[in-house]
């Protein structure tokens, strides 16, 4: 009975001592997709940004990226954000980690509704994104934000300080920048502030170790560059390699 008892405790501890790789409800990242949809996209790019996100997902590039980490899937959600007080959960946490489960991501992306067409809250982006780590049913050593967007934080407060609240939590914040073909008239800094759009995401937007800017010269390129920088951050959570920001 002894023998029995000695044995038995020691499977209790070394059960609490299993690398976490080993936990059914662990993943190698938690990414939060953090949409732009202000009323400066319009119904086209809305559907670009749409249908390249649900290509992204289920392109073979980025599966083989997260099927090479060490539990081969990913926690995804998708949040769409605007003016102040005006985030949803459009997508809520899924596992990604093979075709099917990135196509079921993708066709109920394609199938919901707009959530929004209201000013630019980049902080009011974050400070929800922040909120969806709380709620997610799966581990990951890794937590990052995807913020993409086409224009400066025109509403609540100063993204800079939602930006660092965010990376004192140890979320990593990067950016997908849009360049935009037509600025705004009415306020062309919004869409294409001093310095590039870029510039402004790098100083005040992105955060966290090894945070980065990629940038989409257009919504017609935005696609790929979505692709891109999905695989680099599932990079990031398998090797921790610092990347570069990009400024094309």
């Amino acid at each position: 009975m002894r023998t029995f008892k000695t044995v038995l405790a020691a499977l209790v501890v070394a059960a609490a001592l299993l690398p976490a790789a080993t936990r059914a409800d662990d993943v190698d990242l938690l990414l939060v997709l953090a949409v732009d949809v202000s009323r400066s996209i319009d119904a086209a790019k809305f559907q670009m940004q749409r249908d390249g996100y649900a290509a992204a997902v289920a392109d073979p590039r980025v599966i083989e990226a997260i099927q090479s980490g060490s539990t081969g899937r990913i926690g995804l959600s998708l949040v769409e954000w605007s003016g102040v007080g005006a985030q949803k959960v459009v997508i809520d946490w899924m596992t990604i980690g093979d075709g099917n489960s990135a196509k079921g991501f993708g066709d109920r992306l394609l199938e919901a509704p707009r959530s929004f067409a209201d000013r630019t809250s980049i902080s009011g982006a974050i400070e929800f994104a922040m909120t969806q780590f709380d709620k997610a049913p799966y581990q990951a050593q890794r937590h990052t934000i995807d913020v993409s967007g086409d224009g400066t934080n025109n509403a609540g407060r100063d993204v800079g300080l939602a930006r660092d609240q965010a990376v004192a939590k140890g979320i990593t914040i990067n950016g997908l920048v849009i360049l935009s073909d037509n600025p705004m008239s009415w306020n062309p800094d919004h869409t294409n502030p001093p310095g590039g759009l870029a510039n402004y995401y790098r100083n005040n937007v992105v955060g966290g170790p090894n945070a980065f800017v990629m940038v989409a010269e257009n919504f017609n390129s935005f696609g790929q560059a979505i692709i891109k920088k999905m695989i680099a951050e599932v990079a990031q959570a398998h090797e921790a390699l610092p990347l570069r920001a990009v400024a094309r």
